[in-house]
């Protein structure tokens, strides 16, 4: 699978470019000073022409204070760093000030630690090669740094306790995995809720589902499935998602008896983790 440029997403990163530069006051002289970057070279981005590296990205959302935004922008510029179906979806994500998530079998993409995004990718289908199998957990990992920002964006995680039971490589990456979250949710980075198996059916039961809000721009919606994934824009669909998403969180556990369930099933793996080095 061949990394192949993106030009319409190249012209909206330009266009982010120059609107945020603009909305800070800078002219294009005045932000390759700050950003120690040649004015033609952002006369270039802006107009679409040239890409960023991510070090020319780091130094713009230094520089405009756009907490990561251009760097989590910049897989979008690959046409082939994510899923075909996921790519409308990225650019809206690393725009959203709010995120609530429901995950039916897998920990959401955000979450992800390092091993455990290698072992979901890796069981791809067609296989990846290893270069685009690596390049896939680099985008991954890149998304997961929209974290890194405390206040924004707000975080709520609805997690099937199938995501908690079903293991991902060995137990050693699962216990790492679900320590993570509650890592992120004990430090109030994120909210988490698991919706028990005692919840039986619900109208979320058939895929993924992400809400996002945004500060300038209506709400969305993004519903994933097999190989597949839509962004949903009407607004009587997002608010009819987002009512779904309310009627199913709730029958979850709260946030504190969830952080309670994510310790117990950490503690499990861990003891089957034992059991397996010492029959």
């Amino acid at each position: 699978m061949a990394i192949e440029d993106n030009p319409q997403s190249r012209v909206k990163y330009g266009e982010e470019l120059r609107r945020l530069r603009e909305a800070a006051g800078l002219t294009q002289e005045e932000l390759s000073q700050r950003a120690v970057m040649s004015r033609t070279h952002i006369a270039h981005i802006e107009a679409g022409r040239r890409r960023p590296d991510v070090d020319d990205a780091r130094r713009l959302d230094q520089v405009l204070g756009t907490g990561g935004f251009f760097v989590r922008f910049l897989p979008t510029l690959d046409g082939r760093k994510v899923a075909e179906h996921f790519k409308e979806a990225l650019e809206f994500e690393g725009k959203a000030t709010v995120i609530k998530e429901y995950a039916p079998t897998l920990v959401p993409g955000i979450l992800q630690t390092k091993a455990y995004a290698y072992e979901v990718l890796s069981s791809a289908y067609p296989r990846p090669s290893d270069e685009e199998r690596d390049k896939l957990l680099a985008t991954r990992l890149e998304r997961a740094r929209i974290l890194d920002n405390f206040h924004s964006p707000e975080v709520c995680a609805m997690l099937d306790e199938a995501v908690l039971r079903r293991v991902i490589g060995e137990t050693e990456v699962m216990c790492e995995q679900l320590r993570h979250i509650v890592e992120l949710s004990e430090s109030r980075r994120i909210r988490v809720h698991v919706l028990p198996f005692s919840a039986g059916a619900h109208p979320l039961q058939e895929g993924f589902l992400s809400l996002m809000w945004f500060a300038e721009l209506p709400p969305i919606a993004y519903a994933e499935g097999v190989n597949s994934g839509r962004i949903l824009e009407l607004p009587s669909v997002v608010r009819d998602c987002q009512e779904i998403y309310d009627h199913v969180l709730g029958d979850a556990l709260s946030h504190r008896k969830s952080l309670d369930l994510l310790r117990a099933v950490t503690e499990d793996y861990e003891h089957e983790a034992q059991r397996a080095q010492h029959p």
